[in-house]
């Protein structure tokens, strides 16, 4: 089979470039996607992404190294496989981060990755429900929607904020450069009462194209060379291996495990790893699988009294009313996602901007990425550190395709991290005191009142902390010999091969990462098109 592009992956970036390059009906495109296709009605509801985290067969089943940073242990890493990617099964928030992360990004030497450059591509993608606004766009495929249902205990959270020094803003993607300490209300990608999936986006209207073949159930061995230039993949499904020629360019979508990996199986990464694992090297470049990043979450718990909290309403006639209401209005507990409230506040004296995510949930839970609510009521915040400085790693463990590769973010390994962390543990005690919201407060269950000390707190951020699911930066975009694509997102030293995902992310968005990927696309899009 042959195309003009190859894509291989139909995660957030990979449905965008789907629908993007075939709106010319004379260029043909191959999508190869390793999971099945969406139709499990959990991905669909919002709140069904707490069952899907470690699903068995929409979610890779990926574990990282284990770490001294975590106390040795090992993490379950969820990444959607499945059509849609992880904007299948995430939280669905939508920030679409600082400026100055953009501007970095320039700074670093990618030209026309500023925040002044990105921004029309946030605004392509866009179909926000509200009225139009200089900060979000209207008539792009992927629908945004402000929180409609504000439960009592987040409204005293946003209170509390004001109380301890928070400026409350309307719209969590009006985020003007220098701007200070801040909370609102999330934005979530959803449309009605389902899920506004990349998948669901972009990719399903663009599979109703004659020059769009999508192929699921496939899994990716190699990018297949001539000399220099990437002619297809290999790849099997089934008992077999077949090969999708790309007459264009061979496009990696597979995120930040997937590409680098794939990039390591076809010879293309660090040569002394790839003789390690049995792989002849094809092209050396060091950074394939470097600089790998992720914001990583603590939370803290606390039983509350006086309003109810997800805990309550979704046991028994609580989950009984709440179907009902999300059948007949849209509305309710089945359409939150991951968090109803976020802050941004500075917690080191040496950061110029906010350097601490926290976000806010009306329920409290067990520990882990996967989330199983408490029994009794109860209310929970989580922080990351926006800008981490610690660098892990993602490195093919064999020559098999078939193999998990090894995946290692080295959480907490640079000092000003766990400062962070406990700086953002400590601030999240301060919100909960608040009197807006100290009223509702029986006592703190997690980390717990005995856990008073800055090494206490790291301990418990150790033993405790997990992914927020911000996988990046593993095939980082530069112009130095550690970077690994160009800033026209093509891999240095090949011909006819991209990376196009949140890979490319020379360091992670300060806040959640699927709004930057689609952009990420949006313009790699805009790239493919421009050099055809």
């Amino acid at each position: 089979m042959q195309a003009d592009y190859v894509i291989v992956g139909a995660g957030s970036a990979g449905c965008v470039l789907a629908n993007r390059l075939t709106e010319d009906p004379n260029t043909r495109v191959i999508v190869i996607e390793a999971g099945g296709r969406d139709t499990n009605p959990l991905i669909h509801i919002p709140a069904g992404y707490m069952k899907l985290l470690d699903h068995p067969t929409l979610t890779w089943g990926y574990k990282t190294a284990p770490d001294e940073g975590v106390n040795g242990r090992t993490i379950a890493y969820p990444r959607g496989k499945v059509l849609g990617g992880s904007s299948s099964i995430n939280g669905m928030i939508y920030i679409r981060s600082q400026p100055e992360d953009f501007d970095h990004w320039a700074q670093l030497g990618n030209r026309g990755w500023s925040w002044d450059d990105v921004l029309p591509f946030f605004d392509k993608a866009e179909n926000w429900s509200g009225p139009a606004t200089p900060s979000h766009g209207k008539g792009g495929p992927l629908n945004t929607t402000m929180i409609a249902d504000k439960p009592e205990i987040c409204q005293a959270a946003i209170e509390a904020g004001q109380q301890i020094g928070l400026d409350y803003r309307d719209d969590l993607n009006d985020l003007p450069h220098g701007l200070g300490d801040h909370i609102g209300w999330i934005q979530q990608t959803r449309h009605g009462r389902r899920r506004a999936s990349a998948a669901v986006s972009y990719l399903h209207p663009a599979m109703k194209r004659p020059n769009l073949q999508v192929i699921t159930g496939a899994l990716v061995h190699r990018v297949v060379f001539e000399g220099t230039k990437a002619i297809g993949v290999d790849f099997s499904r089934g008992n077999g291996v077949e090969r999708a020629a790309a007459a264009g360019e061979v496009i990696l979508s597979g995120g930040a495990i997937g590409s680098p990996h794939i990039l390591q199986l076809s010879g293309v990464g660090d040569p002394d790893h790839l003789e390690r694992i049995g792989v002849p090297v094809h092209h050396a470049l060091k950074g394939v699988g470097k600089n790998f990043q992720d914001h990583f979450i603590v939370r803290t718990s606390a039983d509350i009294k006086g309003a109810r909290s997800l805990n309550e309403r979704s046991r028994g006639l609580g989950l009984v009313n709440e179907v009902i209401r999300y059948v007949l209005t849209g509305q309710g507990l089945l359409t939150y996602g991951a968090s109803l409230i976020a802050g941004s506040v500075k917690v080191l004296p040496e950061s110029a901007t906010p350097d601490i995510q926290a976000m806010f949930a009306p329920g409290s839970y067990g520990p882990g990425p996967v989330r199983e609510l408490d029994t009794k009521p109860g209310m929970t915040g989580g922080i990351w550190q926006m800008r981490p400085l610690s660098r892990g790693y993602v490195e093919a463990r064999s020559n098999r395709p078939e193999d998990q590769p090894a995946i290692n973010p080295r959480y907490l390994d640079d000092e000003r991290d766990r400062r962070a962390v406990v700086g953002g543990l400590q601030f999240l005690r301060r919100l909960f005191a608040a009197p807006a919201l100290a009223k509702y407060v029986v006592a703190e269950t997690a980390p717990g009142a005995g856990l008073q000390s800055d090494d206490e707190l790291l301990d418990y951020a150790r033993r405790t902390g997990t992914t927020v699911f911000h996988a990046s930066c593993s095939c980082r975009m530069g112009p130095d010999p550690m970077s690994v694509v160009d800033d026209r997102l093509r891999v240095h030293g090949l011909q006819g091969l991209r990376v196009i995902d949140a890979s490319v992310m020379p360091a992670v968005t300060s806040t959640n990462t699927n709004a930057p990927t689609i952009m990420i696309a949006e313009k790699g899009a805009a790239m493919l098109l421009a050099a055809a």
